[in-house]
C-alpha cells in the first residue's frame, strides 16, 4: 500500500488532523534516520513503514475513546503503537504512558516527544508500579497468555486491552483461555487479511 493510500484512510476513515499527519511525517524522517544507527525497526519495513508501521498502529483508534483517562502502551519499542495513538489524541485531559524497557528506545522516544510536542509520558518498566489506565494496548510485548497475566496482575482498575496480532491470534486466545474464559472480540487488522485485533474487556 503506498503512502499516499494510507494518508487517505488516516484522515478520511481514521480521523486523523492535518498536524497529526504533519507530526507522523516528521516522525518517520527522524525514525528512519535514527535507524541507520541503533536497531529501532526491522530495516525490511522501512519501505513499507508506512502501512506496516504506522497504519498498524492507527487502525486501534477505532477502539479508544480518547475523551477522558489515559492509555499504556506496554512495550512501545520505537513508539508503536502508543506513540502514534499520542499523535492521534488532541485532548490534554487525555495521557499516553509508553512502557519501554531499552534505553536506547527510550532516549529516541524522549527527543520525539519532545521535539513534536507529544502529550505522552515515557516510563521504563511496568513492574514499578501499579498501573492505572482505562485502555492498554501493546503490539509485540509477549504471548497473550502472558499479556493477560499481567492485565490482570498490575492494572487494577477495570480496563479494556487491546493486542494486536497475527494469524495465531485464536491458537493463542485458546491456550490464554484454558482455565478463566475473558469477555472478548477478534476484529480483523486493516493492514492484513490474517492479522487480528484483540479486544478484551475485564471489570
Amino acid at each position: 500500500m503506498q503512502s499516499l493510500n494510507v494518508l487517505k484512510i488516516l484522515k478520511l476513515d481514521l480521523g486523523f488532523s492535518d498536524s497529526s499527519i504533519i507530526k507522523l511525517k516528521s516522525f518517520i524522517k527522524k525514525l528512519i534516520k535514527a535507524n541507520c544507527r541503533h536497531n529501532l525497526i526491522s530495516k525490511n519495513t522501512i519501505s513499507n513503514i508506512w502501512e506496516r508501521h504506522i497504519l498498524d498502529s492507527a487502525q486501534l483508534v477505532q477502539f479508544i475513546d480518547f475523551k477522558n483517562g489515559s492509555l499504556s502502551d506496554l512495550g512501545t519499542g520505537a513508539g508503536f503503537p502508543g506513540l502514534i495513538l499520542a499523535i492521534f489524541n488532541e485532548n490534554k485531559n487525555f495521557h499516553v504512558k509508553l512502557y519501554e524497557k531499552s534505553p536506547v528506545k527510550r532516549k529516541f522516544l524522549s527527543k520525539i516527544i519532545k521535539d513534536l510536542d507529544i502529550n505522552a509520558t515515557l516510563y521504563s518498566d511496568i513492574y514499578q508500579e501499579q498501573l492505572h489506565s482505562e485502555f492498554i494496548v501493546c503490539r509485540a510485548f509477549k504471548k497473550l497468555d502472558k499479556v493477560i497475566q499481567v492485565s490482570r496482575e498490575i492494572i487494577k482498575k477495570p480496563h479494556k486491552l487491546i493486542v494486536l496480532k497475527g494469524q495465531n491470534a485464536q491458537e493463542e486466545l485458546n491456550k490464554a483461555f484454558k482455565n478463566e474464559k475473558y469477555d472478548y472480540k477478534l476484529k480483523k487488522s486493516i493492514t492484513n487479511n490474517k492479522s487480528k485485533i484483540v479486544i478484551i474487556n475485564f471489570y
